[in-house]
């Protein structure tokens, strides 16, 4: 067996990559966190996982300087527990664990999908279901057996629907069919040429199409929907109703799947959209887990993700409830918020 080098700062590298956004924190055994760094999205599908996570090379190595190692040799740290947008599927997590095991890193490396770093964030133990709807939506659910939920989340080919890319695209759909006489009425049209400042919707879906506009700059358009829904639009009210009624299904699948759905169970809720705390969305689906299921735990994690990612990092390092206390004390708003 080979030998592997001690590191230079036993702890974990949390890596907590999402759709729009990456952080990478460097912690310490003791739960101190000694450096931190964010770019931008982590697109295995799109670029493949090896030159994905050769991406990552750069917040890595901003967060060891950060921590006083701006070089160094062998291997960084004890662990690294990497949470990530799009391992959808048990042979992706797979894939982007062995590219992780040739970059010196960690002395062991642990891959998951991105949703069980929310549902480690908002419980204190293997035990509950998470949904995250961000720039997409997804769900999971862990007993401590090891037994879990999970669902393939690859777009309309899997039937999935909503987070903010679902919601920007159906309000464009609606609102350029409102002008062109295909749809119903709706103040999407005119809210979202307002917003981005054009003529119509339908000059914002040109000028995405042209390149004027960054396909990015679609998620502002889930602001909009919610203002004007606020105002009573009815096409927005019922977007929003639908959203609601995929987090609940997801939420009461997984759930049966577990066998948990008689018994109290924490569940975990995050992502940009459902982290906003709308009350209409919140309201709404807090209204139909009362009647699904009405003995889960709805809570909203509002801390950076990458928390969920450390603590399963520290659980992996077999670390103790004071280490992990102190981590959570380091993050702002790191106590869930029960709905």
């Amino acid at each position: 067996m080979t030998h592997q080098p001690d590191p230079i700062l036993p702890g974990v590298l949390a890596i907590d990559a999402g759709n729009s956004k990456t952080d990478v924190a460097l912690i310490g055994a003791d739960g101190t966190v000694h450096g931190t760094a964010r770019g931008g999205g982590f697109a295995p599908q799109k670029i493949g996982g090896a030159a994905a996570v050769a991406g990552l090379a750069p917040l890595v190595e901003q967060a060891a300087a950060e921590a006083g190692h701006p070089v160094w040799s062998g291997v960084l740290t004890s662990h690294v527990s990497a949470c990530l947008a799009n391992a959808d599927l048990p042979v992706e997590e797979e894939a982007l664990r062995a590219a992780l095991e040739s970059h010196p890193w960690g002395a062991s490396n642990t891959v998951v999908n991105d949703t069980f770093g929310l549902l480690r964030a908002g419980t204190d133990g293997p035990r509950g279901v998470a949904v995250v709807c961000g720039a997409g939506i997804n769900c999971v659910g862990l007993l401590p057996d090891g037994r879990t939920a999970r669902f393939p989340a690859l777009g309309e080919l899997t039937g999935d629907w909503g987070g903010g890319g679902g919601l920007a695209v159906t309000s464009m759909w609606h609102a350029v069919r409102h002008e062109d006489g295909r749809g119903g009425p709706t103040g999407l049209s005119r809210a979202i040429a307002e917003h981005f400042g054009l003529p119509s919707a339908g000059a914002v879906a040109e000028a995405v199409h042209l390149g004027h506009l960054p396909t990015s700059r679609l998620h502002e358009i889930v602001r909009v929907l919610f203002a004007v829904a606020e105002q009573g639009d009815e096409v927005a009210l019922g977007l929003i109703d639908r959203q609601a009624d995929e987090i609940v299904r997801l939420a009461v699948v997984a759930l049966r799947r577990l066998e948990l759905l008689d018994t109290r169970t924490p569940l975990v809720l995050g992502g940009g959209v459902l982290a906003s705390r709308q009350p209409l969305l919140l309201d709404n689906l807090t209204a139909r887990l009362a009647e699904a299921a009405p003995l889960a735990e709805p809570r909203v994690v509002v801390a950076p993700p990458v928390l969920g990612a450390a603590l399963l990092g520290l659980d992996h390092l077999g670390a103790g409830p004071e280490t992990q206390a102190r981590l959570r004390e380091a993050y702002e708003a790191q106590r869930p918020v029960a709905v």
